[in-house]
């Protein structure tokens, strides 16, 4: 949670691991009515969440545990939140299908990517891994497709277009789109030279 380099092989991580995913397992097999259980399911594997929040099925994530979701959130099929760092997402947010939230990331250098000493056999992980939070602000909405890099922030009430990839911080009430995600206007009544 710090940001440093961990080992996602360790035991602990893959006891949190094997619980989201017994849980994931039972969920994505429900049928779409099924609010209820949905519901329980989703307050047993997330950090916290809000009121009236619906996650579409199929949903992936590693741990579950680092996700919070505040109320009145749509989450569409098909989406992968790798949360080894905290995932923070605000009230009143609309979130695409196919969109992937990725917290996780490895050294660019690739001396600095390989773990020093490691065997074929070894328990931990052959690579060194840390992780950086995301935060989706209020009333956002990310279009289908979105791909959102390791320690980025969204704004509240901005919009990120359809199959962006969001590689650096987005500022709040702006319409945002491409690879990578840069602003395209002003929104939601805000001072265009605030951007």
């Amino acid at each position: 949670m710090a940001g440093e380099v961990y080992d996602c092989h360790d035991p602990i991580f893959l006891d949190y691991k094997n619980t989201a995913r017994r849980l994931l397992a039972e969920y994505n097999r429900l049928p779409y009515d099924a609010k209820t259980r949905k519901r329980e399911i989703l307050e047993s594997l997330f950090g916290t969440i809000g009121d009236n929040v619906s996650v579409g099925l199929p949903f992936i994530c590693d741990y579950g545990r680092n996700i919070h979701i505040g109320s009145n959130v749509s989450v569409n099929m098909n989406c992968t939140f790798v949360d080894c760092n905290t995932i923070t997402i605000g009230s009143d947010t609309l979130i695409a299908s196919n969109v992937q939230l990725y917290t996780a990331t490895h050294p660019v250098e690739l001396a600095d990517r390989l773990v020093e000493d490691w065997k074929p056999g070894d328990t931990h992980y052959r690579w060194n891994t840390y992780a950086r939070p995301i935060r989706i602000g209020r009333g956002c909405w990310l279009g289908g497709g979105v791909i959102v890099l390791p320690g980025v922030t969204i704004g509240d009430g901005t919009v990120i277009g359809a199959g962006s990839v969001v590689t650096r911080d987005i500022p709040s009430n702006v319409v945002a789109v491409g690879n990578p995600c840069r602003v395209l206007r002003q929104i939601n009544g805000s001072d265009p030279a605030g951007a």
